[in-house]
């Protein structure tokens, strides 16, 4: 288990992408920084920063310096706002672009806290209010400012979310707090120092990752252990019995596991034999966990479904973050990734796409299971008319390409056809 020590150092410093053999080393987050890119210059630099950075980052951990929250430093107006908002977090609409923005930067954080306060489980649990926020700015600080899509606003955006599946009545009725807190920490933490590069590519390049977890679930493996190693760093949950702190940590796991895409067939599956059977119970502990992964991994793709002023943000963030993945790999001559390849995935294809294949079959199949709620309606409302607009997006690019063509334009395809006839 790689729990704490190398791997929380490794999760602090952003290292994440030791290449073995002829690969050198790529710190991701310098990568997709060009200032810095361009003055470090020469492996020999990157490889001597690298190892400065783990030293100097392991050497505060030794010393039991741990990294400070930051400061709020907002005017009365901005927190009134933030306050504001929080008075709606359950609705469907809540922007976590703007609480991002009047929150400065801390949103994952402030809606934490928020929420452990909403539903109870500071006192059900006892926690000591100064260890949670320790541990929650941990958790925020551990992903990726520099990542278009996987960062701490969408783990933000996807607790959001949770908490208002968390409330659909078929159940809530059922969930104790132990589920509830399980719920919330694992939307927060369930993409937690996610290097802005899927399996595949960690893969390829003989990342460590990928061999310390078989080619399985890589990411996901390594969200769920940086999150207990945060957990026990921080001593969260320290004063619990040492069993149901052990169940915690599992049951944590069975949940971030289950949002690894690779799996999404494997849960449908299920889903629809329980609904289709109707042998769902909910008063089983079992089932219950079974409908909180589900619930889970809608909110992690719950963006098609958002307004579109917010799902179009989404969209176009994670695509940015696909393209820098196929302009990595061009860089190193590796095959650029399906999605990635800025010049011939386009925003629009993506999306629709991923809606199709992906996010309307879970979502219908979900909607079956809460019933005609007002929110699972709201859902599927919102995924037709984006899939319409970025349709109608999509065709006309075609019709602009299209235009070119006959304006007498040669276009990159015709280029090519022309120079096959011109070649003996």
């Amino acid at each position: 288990l790689c729990f704490a020590g190398d791997a929380r150092v490794r999760s602090q410093t952003g290292v994440l992408s030791e290449r073995r053999g002829s690969y050198p080393f790529i710190d991701f987050r310098l990568l997709n920084n060009t200032t810095l890119s361009g003055e470090i210059g020469t492996r020999k630099k990157v490889k001597r920063l690298l190892s400065f950075q783990r030293y100097f980052h392991a050497s505060r951990l030794l010393r039991g310096i741990v990294p400070q929250a930051s400061l709020y430093l907002l005017d009365e107006d901005y927190l009134g706002q933030a306050r504001h908002m929080l008075s709606k977090v359950g609705m469907w609409d809540f922007d976590i672009f703007l609480f991002d923005r009047l929150t400065n930067g801390n949103s994952l954080v402030t809606l934490l806290c928020h929420l452990f306060n909403v539903h109870g489980l500071i006192h059900h649990f006892q926690l000591d209010m100064v260890t949670l926020h320790r541990f929650l700015v941990m958790v925020q600080e551990d992903y990726h400012s520099q990542n278009p899509y996987h960062n701490a606003v969408h783990a933000a955006d996807v607790t959001q979310a949770m908490h208002c599946y968390l409330r659909e009545p078929k159940l809530a009725n059922f969930l104790t707090p132990s589920d509830i807190m399980l719920g919330l920490l694992a939307a927060a933490a369930h993409d937690v120092d996610h290097p802005g590069v899927n399996q595949p590519f960690l893969i390829k390049t003989k990342h460590h990752l990928a061999s310390l977890y078989q080619n399985v679930s890589v990411l996901e493996n390594h969200h769920w252990r940086s999150t207990i190693g945060m957990l026990r760093e921080s001593r969260l949950l320290a004063h619990l019995p040492k069993e149901v702190t052990q169940d915690i940590e599992q049951q944590l796991g069975s949940l971030i596991l289950a949002t690894d895409i690779n799996r999404q067939n494997e849960f449908l599956i299920r889903l629809k034999s329980h609904l289709d059977n109707q042998d769902l119970r909910l008063e089983d502990a079992q089932d219950r966990h079974f409908m909180l992964q589900i619930a889970l991994k809608c909110a992690d793709i719950c963006n098609p479904c958002r307004l579109w002023e917010l799902s179009k943000q989404w969209s176009e963030r994670v695509c940015e973050e696909f393209y820098r993945q196929g302009d990595l790999e061009q860089k190193f001559e590796l095959e650029i990734s399906p999605l990635c390849n800025q010049q011939k995935d386009t925003v629009p294809s993506i999306q629709i796409g991923f809606m199709t294949y992906i996010v309307e079959p879970l979502f219908e199949r979900w909607a079956q299971f809460t019933g005609d709620t007002p929110l699972s309606a709201n859902m599927l409302n919102h995924l037709r008319r984006n899939k319409a607009k970025w349709r109608s997006l999509l065709h006309k690019q075609h019709s602009s390409n299209r235009s070119n063509d006959h304006s007498g334009q040669v276009t990159g395809s015709q280029e090519k056809t022309l120079n096959e006839e011109e070649t003996p």
